[in-house]
């Protein structure tokens, strides 16, 4: 599958708060992914990397073989073309990062466009740096790479959808990992602790999210998510809230069972629970069941941290349920859905009903 990948970052400061935008589209035109994220303080060479890197992730999650990568950022793409010298220490792990994703494609291009034709990265890149430094639309300044010949857009969900209010901003994250979810098994309510992977995985997430604003960290009660979410509480200044709502999926009888072992051993109620959210594994919980709980939590933290934003630190049920409501989807994204470890995503809820998904399946800190 071929894919096209545009990419930009800036740098309110260059120096300063800093966001890349990443946009992947099919052959034809239309659009498959976005990729956007505040990335703390930085240049905007170095955001403009982040942006391709995010790019090129995203393409790999696609399942593409052939990337064109167009920039408006000529250093990145003389540099990523090997026409230019990398001088800067700072970007020279960046671009390491992003040869070692194109190694993974049967073929990637590398294009200068005018900024004009880059429009759509260069939004996603602004919204992320007035995300990342706290701005609404009416505080929206100008980067300091360049000056947009466009109207400053207004944010996002409220051009689209008429969203009005302050949301309140969910930073999802998943746990690192453990020795269950490194050998991709059931893993719900039995309280395994990270491995030392899963601890270094924890540590480069809180590295991360110290470098943005919030006011709260909440976690699941479970081992795994309060040993990540105190990486996070220890490189913030927070301290950690537990809520009880964010706990796993309780997987009964298939705990510790990878998906072919729960297959075999329960093979028409595994087909039917694939299938109907309603069906419970032996002496567990449904997807229905989940959803709700995880529903209720997200209302009573909407009702504490109202217009606030606040890291939540989970596992991937609770964490695409939290997705599915802010997306309005149906129950198949639980399973079409991919979400690694230490991953981030992020989510918005409106005063007014509204939604915006802003964020999904960020690893970019793990690289």
């Amino acid at each position: 599958m071929r894919v096209v990948v545009e990419a930009d970052g800036g740098s309110r400061g260059n120096p300063g708060p800093a966001g890349y935008g990443a946009v992947v589209f099919a052959a034809d035109g239309s659009l498959l992914a976005e990729r956007a994220e505040g990335i703390g303080i930085a240049t905007n060479n170095v955001a403009e990397y982040q942006g391709l890197v995010a790019g090129l992730t995203a393409a790999r999650e696609l399942g593409a073989t052939t990337v064109a990568v167009r920039m408006d950022s000529k250093l990145v793409v003389e540099q990523m073309s090997g026409r230019w010298q990398i001088k800067n220490e700072a970007l020279k792990p960046l671009a390491a990062t992003a040869r070692e994703l194109a190694a993974q494609f049967d073929r990637v291009t590398y294009a200068w466009i005018p900024r004009a034709q880059n429009a759509h990265a260069d939004r996603l890149a602004n919204e992320a740096m007035d995300l990342q430094a706290g701005k609404g639309p009416s505080e929206r300044s100008l980067r300091s790479e360049h000056v947009s010949e466009e109207p400053a857009p207004v944010d996002a969900p409220a051009r689209w959808t008429g969203a009005t209010g302050t949301p309140t901003r969910f930073l999802l994250l998943r746990h690192g990992q453990t020795e269950l979810s490194g050998e991709r098994r059931y893993s719900g309510r039995g309280d395994v602790p990270l491995t030392d992977i899963g601890r270094q995985q924890a540590k480069a997430a809180g590295t991360r999210l110290a470098k943005m604003e919030f006011t709260a960290v909440i976690s699941s009660p479970l081992g795994r998510t309060r040993q990540t979410a105190a990486e996070v509480a220890a490189a913030s200044g927070k301290t950690i809230e537990v809520h009880e709502g964010l706990i796993e999926t309780d997987f009964g009888d298939w705990e510790r069972l990878t998906f072919l072992e729960a297959a075999e051993r329960d093979p028409e109620l595994h087909r039917r629970w694939l299938g109907d959210p309603s069906i419970a594994p032996p002496n567990g919980e449904s997807f229905d069941i989940v959803h709700a709980r995880v529903r209720a939590a997200r209302d009573d933290l909407i009702q504490r941290h109202a217009g606030q934003t606040v890291v939540l630190v989970s596992h991937v049920t609770p964490i695409k349920s939290l997705l599915r409501m802010g997306l309005d989807a149906g129950p198949s994204l639980l399973f079409r859905l991919h979400l690694d470890l230490a991953s981030l995503s992020v989510v918005e809820f409106y005063p007014d009903g509204n939604a915006s998904v802003r964020l999904v399946n960020d690893t970019s800190h793990l690289a």
